[in-house]
């Protein structure tokens, strides 16, 4: 728990005062300022309408990692699934990226309903929610199960998969856990709804649930306190959580920093936040690494999750 990062939020919170902010995956590194002074070397957009239409094929030239490496990795996991120690675990890695765009040209063009360029370092073009507040209503909206449009009855299939079914429904029941924390009232508003997903040279379609609670009149005075007890994003670890976290951070073996972390913003009334997937990074050679993965159950098969991991590598122009 990083108690500056919670007492931040809390007093930009109880002032009212609109805000943007930033968080990293281990809640290590955080970036908190008003709205009215924010740098231009920030850009983001929130909550915005995005089609999925596909204007151009996007040449990325992809080196990621071996799949004997990623195969490695995977069969740890399921060791621990075996041994009870995990049920779903959401195993990323980092793939080398060249493309003739900058970071402000890809932020610029990407179409998605949550982006956000951050200095010279990232850019993310995420369309995954993560917690919404209206009033005194809380949403979130996990995101797991993903399949290519083009494949004959992909929504049929992806929706009637068994494995997909049970990854789903572990995050969902962990989010709604997550949420009882800080909210009364928890119900799932709509379980397993699809959206389509521009992923350059394909559309994407992707299973999200949609779960409520209800929050203390003061809610805003608290914002620090109910985003540290949420996080991580449970989507992007798995259950039970804290352990879930403790094995990939031994078995993905990089740092992934801002990547499956959140940025938002607090209007004064209501908050909205996403979580940083779709993740480009920049490093200090200027190389850039796309970070994506993908979740995995004792029901996943090695060359599938392979496979997705780099289906999520992609410009959505």
């Amino acid at each position: 728990m990083n108690k500056k990062l919670k007492e931040k939020l809390n007093k930009y919170g109880s002032l009212k005062e609109p805000f943007f902010f930033v968080v990293s995956y281990d809640l290590g590194k955080y970036y908190i300022n008003s709205l009215k002074n924010l740098p231009s070397t920030i850009k983001f957009k929130i909550d915005e309408d995005s089609e999925a239409n596909i204007d151009e094929k996007i040449a990325l030239k992809k080196h990621p990692i071996l799949f004997s490496e990623y195969e490695k990795k995977f069969n740890i996991l399921q060791e621990h699934i075996k041994a009870g120690n995990s049920y779903l675990l959401n195993l990323t890695a980092k793939t080398k990226v060249e493309t003739k765009y900058t970071l402000d040209e890809i932020y610029e063009k990407a179409k998605s309903k949550y982006k956000l360029k951050f200095f010279d370092e990232f850019v993310c073009f995420s369309p995954e929610k993560f917690i919404e507040i209206n009033k005194n209503k809380i949403f979130t909206h996990p995101m797991k199960g993903t399949i290519d449009s083009s494949i004959e009855n992909a929504k049929d299939k992806i929706l009637c998969d068994i494995k997909e079914m049970a990854e789903h429904t572990m995050v969902v029941d962990l989010l709604r856990n997550d949420l009882g924390i800080v909210a009364n009232k928890i119900r799932v508003d709509e379980f397993r709804y699809i959206d389509k997903i521009n992923a350059g040279d394909k559309e994407l379609l992707q299973v999200s649930s949609k779960i409520s609670g209800e929050l203390k009149d003061n809610w805003n005075e608290n914002l620090g306190d109910i985003l540290c007890s949420l996080l991580p994003a449970g989507s992007i670890t798995g259950t039970p959580k804290k352990k879930t976290v403790e094995i990939l951070k031994n078995i993905e073996g990089y740092d992934r920093g801002f990547y499956t972390g959140i940025f938002g913003v607090y209007d004064g009334e209501n908050f909205n936040s996403a979580v940083m997937i779709r993740f480009i990074e920049k490093d200090k050679n200027s190389d850039l690494y796309y970070k994506s993965g993908g979740g995995i159950t004792c029901d996943s098969k090695v060359n599938l999750e392979y496979e997705e991991l780099l289906d999520k590598v992609y410009l959505p122009f």
